[in-house]
């Protein structure tokens, strides 16, 4: 193999790697692995001074949840992936509760569908009622699509440590409570 022939394989192999790197970037931030540089600290502050009705009355304040490993989760009962994925985080929250978890809901949603849903089935984890200021604060967290669902983890310090655009899966979970403990 001539010089010429050497230098030029060198640089497809460091373009392909260039390349295959940034495919799996792409596609690891697409996952949400990391929060986004977007997440502002003041973002952060007022999610935690937030308060939300909850469908069977009462008020969900963000803030008693400070100092625990959290997963918040937004979703709506118009939304499919939504729905198919509650009864997962239901079995998560049940399953790592002792653990010091806790997974909190906020549904994007109108009262009414919610409570609907939530009477045919019921949830053991808290659910605030977000409305449509559900997405806004979704996308002050990282979500600039605003699109559903969306979960993101603090850690104990209150911290998002982690974020996902759309379903959440078992293995997500399982890397989640890896992380934090």
């Amino acid at each position: 193999m001539n010089r010429r022939t050497a230098i030029v394989a060198a640089v497809a192999a460091v373009a392909g790697a260039a390349g295959v790197g940034g495919a799996w970037w792409r596609e690891h931030r697409r996952d949400g692995e990391r929060p986004s540089a977007a997440t502002a600290p003041t973002a952060v502050a007022d999610f935690w001074t937030q308060r939300f009705d909850q469908p069977a009355g009462g008020e969900l304040v963000l803030a008693n949840f400070k100092g625990q490993a959290l997963l918040l989760n937004f979703w709506a009962t118009w939304c499919p992936p939504c729905v198919t994925e509650m009864p997962l985080l239901d079995r998560f929250h049940a399953e790592q509760r002792p653990r010091g978890w806790q997974v909190v809901g906020l549904a994007v949603d109108s009262p009414t569908p919610v409570r609907q849903f939530l009477a045919r089935q019921p949830m053991g984890f808290p659910i605030g009622l977000a409305g449509l200021n559900g997405i806004e604060l979704a996308r002050s967290l990282g979500n600039p699509s605003g699109a559903l669902p969306f979960s993101v983890v603090f850690d104990r310090s209150g911290q998002p440590v982690r974020t996902k655009l759309g379903s959440v899966h078992e293995s997500d979970l399982a890397d989640w409570v890896s992380a934090l403990g």
